[in-house]
């Protein structure tokens, strides 16, 4: 790790604002699928990165919880997403946090299994089929006319912006958790 942990008694007013947003925000309710802080109050994964801005940090945290609390997209769907831009990205801590995720939203190991490798899973639900392609899609940079012919049919163009926005932030992630070296 590139930058130290922050516990809660180093941050400052700023900081600890935000750290009170993050840890009593919708990640913090229901149930955890994985550990949000450490035991001696520093944040996992990516969110103690967002600690040395706060200004962007906000933003980003606000912006993430939209993503995972606030769109039109199933559970399943989101999982299948966000797993694809993990692979990806080969984001270890977004792999790992993201598969209990996606098991506790109804994905199967065939299926989690065939996400975490990189690939797009037999997928019997058609418009789950067309979030994993396009989501692929995105991921590589671009959705081409053909590809938004076939799949604009089954998904609307609220979806394919609430798509975009999610490839947009994990892709972000993932790369601050490299840059910062986090595991």
């Amino acid at each position: 790790m590139r930058v130290p942990r922050l516990t809660p008694a180093e941050l400052d007013a700023d900081q600890t604002a935000l750290y009170s947003e993050i840890t009593g925000g919708p990640r913090a309710q229901g149930p955890q699928h994985f550990a949000l802080a450490a035991d001696d109050g520093s944040l996992n994964g990516p969110f103690n990165a967002l600690l040395l801005s706060p200004v962007l940090g906000r933003s980003l945290q606000a912006l993430g919880a939209a993503v995972r609390y606030a769109t039109a997209l199933t559970g399943r769907e989101r999982e299948i997403a966000i797993l694809i831009v993990a692979a990806h990205w080969h984001s270890a801590f977004e792999l790992n946090s993201h598969e209990s995720v996606g098991r506790a939203a109804g994905l199967t190991n065939a299926e989690l299994e065939s996400l975490k490798a990189g690939e797009v899973p037999e997928l019997a639900d058609a418009r789950e089929r067309a979030i994993a392609e396009i989501t692929r899609a995105m991921a590589n940079g671009d959705i081409d006319d053909d590809q938004w012919s076939r799949f604009s049919a089954q998904l609307d163009p609220s979806t394919i912006f609430e798509l975009s926005t999610l490839v947009g932030y994990y892709a972000t992630l993932a790369l601050q958790l490299r840059v910062f070296r986090v595991s």
